[in-house]
């Protein structure tokens, strides 16, 4: 028996010590069960008086006949509407006229529970209230139809949290004022589905050229599948996005019921058949560099639908004459020269290299035909990368009076040889870049090295990938028209690299600016003196060298290029205002009959150039004096090898009469053109360029101190070999 009383009262005092033990935890964990039951029936409370206060809002008045105005309109520096977003589709259609299949295929994938709500959907807001609040900032929707609806009528797309109550609010209000059907019919006319289509109808037209009523079933699941992102699915931007968001679209519809199971696999089998000419509902007079704005827009944190339902005002930096002159000089030139095909090309890129402001943008021939951007394509430049060569070679501080050898030369394997095998001794380097002499460039990156190449290419904006390797002299690699126009922006604004931009500021629809465009941010990157000695030899391309078609009548400076297949020919060049490039091409990357960049592209900048520099007069470069001494060649000079033999040299049997000249067509890089305008051509070519019989030197100057005649370049070991 007192066994048992000790263990009896030894277990009393255990229980008692857990017993207080638990009342303290028991304690402090009733009072957090009763803070969460507090904060669960606060939220409780509010969320029903929200939907109380929600309950009792007014109807909107006349809300049935309601045609939203809002518009947002892109604008020329020079007041010229150049785009214009609607809000409101010029393709209504009624909801009797809808097929089934598109109502069953918004419903399912925008809004499930539409026709059980009042507007909002509570679960999915409570939802996509918890994801918010935990993110900090509005990341996740759960935005109904109706509230779709409201945001395209009456709001903007701005995620924030004062605009999804007020989205709430408006919502409550549209469903009291219209019925469920007129408020899908009002959402599927105005929402908008990328490609410049707003409502079900204009898109059934923009992306299949037909009717709404002749889709196929899935054919309208793409086109349900493009609200949530309208230019990521756009199938003109990635089929393949499009086609897998219209297969998502499909499965939500065969797990609702909505298409039976043999629909459903038909329809994620079916081939995509776009239409080969896409219809574009706004007006857009200056297509591509509209496409560029947006992406601008975009970096700037607006999405497509700000842009096309928030009714803006964008005033842009392009000049609207400057543009249409790109447009009409682009058409004009490539038909003359029987161009006319789809496959057959042309950009321009136009800016200031003052201020970086865009002055014309044009990505192709003919925006309805084809949306790809070639401003913004990698192609070889050819010869038109040769003025960074012999920019690094003024900042090693060779002069462009220096002489140099244009001669054969072989690095390895590699025996580089000039337009027509023709050679013409030791001639001043400024020569060699107006004649466009190949071994001339490979001697100068030879000299300077082809690190310092690849650096003053880099340091001006040309970040697509260099080969370390000798060939990159001729513009053997691939670059970007945006990127090459760019750099010579250096050689015309002193050395300074200014980057380009497109807009100039937003104003809201009240005309409140919420953006203007910063100031331009400038970078030093070649010295005053290395832009003068460019803009001096670059000059000669236009006045007596390879350019002499792109000549506009007041001081430009200017370079050739062409690939050695003829795949690629370009033109860029400058003013001290305006900095232009040119390029023309096949898309499928063949061979163009020899379209050289002294034809086509020469000619298309000479269009542009005499409109954009129209503002500025005949002002010339504010650069110090350089001097170009006179040269010719000396009699017997020019040799003409054969095909492989660089060894003999067999002269021209006319050498006497061309030699002495100091340039002529043979001379020209680009020497084949079709018939009837090569003919004009060389008769225009032998009216301006200097006669055989009389030298003219290039620059008129005092003779040089007959002491310190110029010295040969001397020649450097190779770098190493890639």
């Amino acid at each position: 028996m007192v066994r048992i009383k000790r263990t009896a009262k030894h277990m009393s005092a255990k229980n008692l010590a857990k017993k207080n033990i638990s009342k303290k935890d028991v304690g402090i964990l009733a009072d957090i069960r009763n803070l969460v039951i507090f904060g669960a029936a606060c939220v409780l409370a509010a969320g029903v008086a929200f939907n109380l206060y929600l309950s009792s809002l007014p109807p909107i008045k006349n809300l049935e006949g309601f045609k939203p105005n809002i518009v947002t309109k892109f604008y020329s520096s020079d007041g010229e509407i150049i785009k214009t977003f609607t809000a409101y589709t010029f393709s209504k259609v009624d909801i009797e006229n809808v097929p089934d299949n598109l109502k069953k295929a918004l419903i399912a994938t925008e809004d499930k529970n539409f026709y059980n709500h009042n507007g909002y959907d509570i679960a999915g807001l409570a939802r996509s209230t918890v994801q918010n609040i935990i993110a900090g900032h509005v990341v996740q929707g759960a935005s109904t139809i109706t509230q779709q609806l409201a945001r395209i009528l009456f709001l903007s797309n701005e995620r924030t949290f004062d605009r999804k109550i007020r989205e709430l609010v408006v919502a409550a209000r549209i469903e009291k004022s219209i019925s469920k059907d007129k408020i899908l019919e009002m959402y599927m006319n105005n929402v908008y589905l990328g490609s410049g289509a707003y409502g079900v109808e204009a898109a059934a037209q923009t992306y299949f050229n037909k009717k709404l009523s002749q889709c196929t079933l899935p054919e309208l699941a793409l086109i349900a599948g493009l609200p949530q992102a309208p230019s990521i699915y756009s199938p003109f931007n990635n089929l393949e996005l499009a086609t897998q968001r219209r297969n998502q679209v499909l499965k939500r519809m065969y797990k609702m019921k909505y298409i039976t199971k043999d629909e459903y696999e038909n329809a994620k089998d079916a081939k995509v058949n776009l239409t080969t000419v896409p219809r574009f509902y706004t007006t857009n007079k200056a297509p591509y560099f509209c496409d560029y704005v947006l992406k601008e827009l975009e970096k700037l944190g607006f999405d497509e639908t700000d842009i096309s339902q928030g009714g803006y005002k964008v005033v842009t930096t392009i000049d609207y004459k400057t543009q249409i002159a790109v447009n009409e000089a682009i058409l004009k030139n490539m038909k003359n020269y029987g161009l006319n095909g789809n496959n057959h090309q042309a950009a321009v890129f136009s800016f200031s290299p003052i201020d970086g402001k865009i002055l014309a943008y044009a990505g192709g021939k003919d925006y309805t035909q084809s949306q790809y951007d070639r401003v913004q394509a990698i192609r070889p430049s050819g010869s038109a990368f040769k003025p960074f060569v012999y920019a690094a070679a003024m900042e090693k501080g060779i002069s462009p009076n220096d002489m140099i050898e244009d001669a054969p030369i072989k690095i390895g394997d590699w025996a580089p040889r000039n337009y027509g095998s023709k050679y013409r001794g030791e001639i001043p380097v400024y020569s060699a870049l107006m004649v466009s002499s190949n071994t001339c460039a490979v001697r100068l990156i030879q000299e300077v090295g082809i690190r310092a190449v690849i650096q003053i290419a880099r340091v001006l904006g040309i970040s697509t990938p260099l080969e370390y390797d000798y060939t990159i002299s001729l513009g053997s690699n691939g670059v970007k028209l945006f990127e090459l126009t760019r750099a010579y922006g250096a050689f015309a604004n002193g050395g300074y690299v200014v980057q380009p931009y497109a807009i100039e500021r937003i104003e809201t629809s009240r005309g409140k600016v919420v953006y203007r465009a910063p100031k331009t941010k400038v970078s030093r990157q070649l010295s005053l003196k290395t832009a003068a000695e460019m803009t001096a030899m670059l000059k000669t391309v236009i006045d007596h060298g390879t350019g002499a078609a792109a000549r506009i009548g007041k001081p430009a400076a200017g370079k050739t290029g062409t690939t050695d297949d003829y795949k690629d020919a370009s033109f860029v060049g400058y003013t001290p205002n305006v900095v232009t490039g040119v390029w023309v091409g096949n898309d499928d990357n063949s061979v163009m009959r020899s379209i050289q960049g002294g034809t086509v592209p020469a000619l298309i900048w000479r269009d542009v150039m005499k409109v954009a520099t129209q503002p500025y007069g005949n002002v010339d470069f504010n650069y110090p004096e350089i001097k170009l001494m006179p040269f010719q060649l000396r009699p017997g000079s020019i040799r003409v090898l054969k095909e492989g033999d660089e060894n003999s040299a067999q002269e021209n049997e006319n050498q006497d009469e061309n030699s002495s000249q100091q340039t002529s067509d043979e001379q020209f890089e680009e020497a084949t053109t079709p018939a009837e305008v090569l003919n004009n051509f060389k008769k225009q070519q032998t009216q301006t360029m200097p006669q055989p019989q009389s030298v003219q030197p290039v620059v008129q100057h005092a003779a040089p101190p007959a002491a310190k005649a110029p010295t040969p370049i001397p020649m450097a070991i190779p770098e190493s070999l890639n």
